[in-house]
């Protein structure tokens, strides 16, 4: 009888020493697993939802902008709460107010214009929510105080690269057409400014008509039909705020018997594949990039902000230029 009981008390030791060891792996597991607000998307099991307020997604750099942040929001595990404005400030300030209300833990916002978000940063700020600047800057609103800061490229910078391009190509002589891009936008006064600065010091090299091509190819193009009716062959250059405004006039160049690239120099903005792949064929010269894949930075700023470290007011993205001495070598990694 002794030894039975001996052997059920030696049992039971082993089955309580099994179930310790169980306990003790399952509490590794545990802590092993999910992530933090400060490193990650999880915060005590709970995804961290984050809005992005975009202005709209017609055309190819708005489209990689958008699926950079989405695609990087979900290799964090952030759930992202996406809204477009459609072109509209009215209605992005709006989609802004929504956010708010549905108390996300952060916003990225791509303003739209350079003013009017005034009061959608007041409620973010007093219902504690950062608010993250990519793309455009706003006018009136300091970094550190009503937003964190602001991700984008120098629009200025682009315009000035443009202008000293096209005057070294041109030896100072130039008869230009400007296609501006969304007017009241940051990008559109900045990259304006920029290439006025550029070409001042040559007077021959002359704005002949600026006109306001919204950002696309479609406007673009006709825009440039009605500028070539009006000015015809007096056209010896046209820079346009981005690449699809571009490629548009270079397709009203084509059809007025004004071959793009040759008999009127095209240089413009942002990197995109289909103008890599015009400079190539010739048909266009020049483009500065404006890289649109915001994802990795904007939420390697949220994730340090969280962390409680020191952020600058601006933090300014380093971008390539592009003309028939390396368009080929990059249009296989362009958006």
């Amino acid at each position: 009888m002794k030894s039975l009981n001996e052997g059920r008390r030696a049992a039971l030791a082993l089955l309580f020493a099994f179930a310790l060891l169980a306990t003790g792996l399952a509490g590794c597991r545990k802590e092993g697993g999910g992530g933090d607000a400060a490193g990650g998307g999880g915060q005590g099991g709970k995804k961290m939802r984050v809005g992005f307020s975009q202005t709209e997604t017609d055309g190819p750099w708005r489209i990689a902008e958008t699926k950079s942040m989405q695609d990087e929001a979900a290799r964090r595990g952030y759930e992202l709460v996406f809204t477009n404005a459609r072109g509209d400030t009215a209605t992005q300030v709006s989609n802004l107010e929504d956010l708010i209300a549905q108390r996300v833990d952060a916003i990225f916002l791509a303003p739209r214009e350079s003013k009017g978000f005034e009061g959608p940063l007041q409620a973010a700020k007093e219902a504690g929510i950062p608010v993250i600047l990519i793309d455009r800057e706003l006018e009136g609103p300091r970094a550190g105080e009503d937003y964190v800061t602001f991700i984008g490229s120098n629009f200025v910078e682009e315009g000035q690269r443009a202008g000293e391009w096209l005057a070294k190509q041109t030896s100072g002589k130039a008869g230009i057409v400007e296609l501006l891009g969304t007017a009241g936008s940051s990008v559109a006064n900045d990259r304006h400014q920029g290439f006025a600065d550029a070409i001042k010091a040559f007077p021959d090299m002359k704005i002949i008509a600026a006109q306001d091509g919204n950002f696309t190819r479609a406007q673009g193009q006709k825009v440039m039909e009605s500028l070539i009716q009006a000015h015809g062959r007096s056209i010896t250059a046209v820079y346009a705020h981005n690449d699809e405004m571009a490629l548009g006039a270079a397709q009203a160049l084509r059809s007025a018997n004004m071959n793009p690239g040759k008999d009127v120099l095209v240089i413009s903005v942002d990197g995109q594949k289909s103008a890599l792949e015009a400079i190539v064929k010739g048909e266009m010269n020049a483009t500065v990039e404006c890289n649109p894949r915001f994802g990795p930075i904007a939420f390697d700023t949220l994730e340090r902000f969280k962390r409680g470290e020191k952020i600058k007011p601006k933090i300014i993205n380093e971008d390539r230029f592009f003309d028939s001495t390396n368009a080929a070598q990059f249009v296989g990694e362009a958006f």
